[in-house]
């Protein structure tokens, strides 16, 4: 059984959440403050985890960070009242892997969860991605070309970890929706041909021109340098 931990101080909310996921087959463990439901997601190593943002104890960002540094790469929704966009981007670069405003829709957090749980790591796969051009660190999921950090959004940076994920190995857009985005069914495919795009201009052109490759009628390809 799918293990969700959920850190959450409102306990109607956590309720409602407990209630939603059991209902769909998840187990799910609740702690209502930040240095407890740290000390869970330690000692128990839950499948997936959703954090409220302002949590009695110890902020929700301050436990993310907190796992993060000990090289825990459990997939972590942040529920936070702030949806401001300031407040997502800092979730995310916290190392949060989603962000949900409240209030929430019940069937969206429920989608966002198990495409955070379809493209979680597996334990023996490796914390990071390094070539000679660039850097990829799939714990702090940030991306450094040359020594440069290189900023990118939520979206670009799974397209990115996807590639490198599976090097030499041609995508379809379907593909790439299925790795990339938290919900696959909602995204029209004309999306990845323009996200694609947007990685590109991220990743800038090396000496062999640029890291993806666009295999026509097939779908695109991640190049490693010299290949």
């Amino acid at each position: 059984m799918t293990k969700v931990l959920l850190i959450e101080d409102d306990s109607e909310t956590a309720e409602e959440i407990t209630a939603e996921l059991a209902d769909r087959g998840f187990e799910v463990e609740w702690s209502a403050n930040g240095i407890d439901g740290l000390d869970k997601a330690r000692s128990s190593r839950p499948d997936a985890m959703i954090v409220d943002r302002l949590l009695p104890g110890m902020d929700g960002l301050t436990v993310i960070e907190a796992l993060r540094k000990d090289q825990v790469r459990t997939p972590v929704l942040v529920l936070s009242a702030l949806g401001a966009v300031d407040d997502r981007v800092r979730g995310l670069r916290g190392g949060a892997d989603d962000y949900v405003s409240k209030p929430f829709d019940r069937d969206e957090l429920l989608a966002r969860i198990e495409g955070l749980l379809r493209r979680a790591p597996r334990d023996d796969e490796p914390v990071s991605y390094t070539d000679a051009y660039m850097q990829v660190d799939f714990v702090q999921r940030t991306l450094s070309i040359e020594g440069r950090d290189v900023p990118l959004t939520r979206t670009q940076y799974n397209l990115l970890e996807a590639f490198v994920r599976h090097p030499n190995q041609v995508l379809s857009q379907e593909q790439l929706l299925e790795l990339a985005w938290e919900d696959p069914y909602a995204v029209a495919r004309d999306q990845v041909k323009l996200y694609v795009g947007y990685l590109r201009k991220k990743l800038g052109e090396r000496e062999d021109g640029s890291p993806i490759e666009t295999v026509r009628g097939f779908g695109y390809r991640f190049r490693p340098p010299g290949r």
